[in-house]
């Protein structure tokens, strides 16, 4: 009988070398992009209280009643639950490190997040998302920044095919006393409702104009918009944003449908999507949580948001983007045979290194022969060969391997000054 083989969890993939360098090369550019707008990174718990999800995201939530991975703590019997999302673990990092103190702060991170979903292209159960936070600002030019910087990010990724959506779901008392005029219009024809539609009427009704099946969309179409109820603050906010986003050269579609699945947005909401991708449209998603900072027990705080997920920029990325993918190849492979060679090898490759050289040492045992073949395997630009002549002599062979010129014999020196002059 064999010995039992593992496997990974279904919905949580390996992400392997080959496709490591373009989540690298991701990632710097994410980092350099927002370091440009100056916004700080944080890092939080990838596990917390699973009260801190149900307050934040809502006990009606898909994410709370289907796709949270809670668990009970068998030494101290507390309920914790794996982050479904970053804005309700940032938000109570600000408030336990009291970090509004000095003022607003702009925030960012990035990792991974877990949902029970059925897997799929684009959508899985461990996923890794970016999210940006600006907590202390009222105002509708922190909506607009996060717009504009998300557009600019999909310039530097060289990404064409997406398209902004925006909204703005008011106040919680608008959203209210909208809800009740939902409830009676869906009520009116619930003979026309799907079964998880008639399970939201009455606790979550909102998330029906959300609803991504096609038998219901008429049925939507048609439902009473929450953007001709706004209240006099919200209907403001809501045109001096588009006001901004019209000065910048920002198109947009308003999608009075779009209401976002967490239940602490208000305000503005909004999503960029890509018709490149399938089902799994939404690459990028946000909006204000003005109550949420207050909610979570610290001193009331406006706020506003997004997260992007990576998986499917990267899927976008490879579609139609200009990302180049981070170098693995090295630029010298260092091949040693005979006595005392290896040493040598070890001394020349940390000095290229100390150059920012890429260098791969050859280590195990093999003749020359097959040392060279693994140097070509590895797509080196450059050989560097130290045998017993060459150790004698102080000279090393430096061979390119890719048609760059022609073999030569360089000292410790020599070899130094050719990175330099590079």
């Amino acid at each position: 009988m064999g010995q039992l083989k593992f496997q990974g969890i279904r919905g949580m993939n390996d992400i392997l070398p080959q496709s490591s360098a373009l989540w690298g090369a991701l990632e710097q550019e994410l980092r350099q992009w927002l370091t440009q707008y100056g916004y700080l990174e944080i890092r939080t718990p990838m596990v917390e209280d699973t009260g801190l999800f149900v307050r934040s995201i809502g006990e009606v939530t898909d994410i709370v009643e289907k796709e949270m991975y809670s668990f009970e703590d068998r030494l101290n019997q507390d309920s914790l639950t794996l982050r479904p999302e970053g804005t309700a673990s940032c938000v109570r990092s600000v408030i336990e490190h009291n970090l509004l103190y000095s003022g607003p702060q702009k925030l960012w991170y990035q990792g991974p997040m877990f949902r029970h979903e059925r897997p799929q292209k684009g959508r899985y159960r461990q996923f890794h998302q970016c999210g940006v936070e600006a907590l202390g600002f009222s105002g509708p030019d922190i909506d607009a920044e996060m717009i504009l910087m998300t557009h600019r990010l999909w310039q530097r990724l060289g990404l064409k095919h997406v398209s902004l959506e925006i909204n703005s779901i008011g106040s919680l008392e608008t959203r209210q006393a909208y809800r009740s005029t939902l409830i009676e219009y869906f009520t009116a024809h619930q003979d026309k409702l799907d079964d998880d539609s008639k399970r939201r009427l009455h606790t979550n009704p909102l998330r029906i104009l959300d609803s991504k099946n096609p038998e219901l969309t008429q049925l939507i179409d048609n439902a009473p918009k929450l953007i001709d109820q706004l209240d006099d603050y919200s209907k403001t906010h809501f045109e001096q944003l588009k006001h901004l986003l019209d000065h910048a050269g920002i198109p947009y579609h308003i999608n009075t449908r779009l209401v976002r699945g967490l239940d602490y947005y208000n305000a503005t909401v909004f999503e960029w999507t890509t018709t490149l991708l399938g089902a799994q449209s939404t690459i990028c998603g946000g909006g204000r949580y003005d109550k949420l900072v207050e909610q979570l027990g610290g001193k009331a705080a406006p706020a506003c948001g997004f997260a992007m997920g990576i998986e499917r920029l990267l899927a976008l990325i490879e579609e139609e983007g200009n990302l180049t993918s981070l170098p693995t190849y090295p630029e010298v492979f260092v091949i040693h045979q005979g006595n005392g060679t290896l040493e040598v090898s070890f001394k020349l490759a940390e000095l290229l290194r100390d150059l920012g050289i890429r260098v791969l040492t050859y280590c195990g045992d093999g003749n020359f022969k097959n040392q060279m073949k693994r140097a070509d395997q590895s797509q080196a630009h450059y050989a560097l060969i130290v045998g017993e002549n060459e150790l004698a002599s102080g000279r090393y062979v430096f061979k390119p391997l890719r048609g760059q010129g022609e073999q030569q014999l360089f000292s410790e020196a020599e070899l130094i000054n050719f990175f330099n002059e590079k």
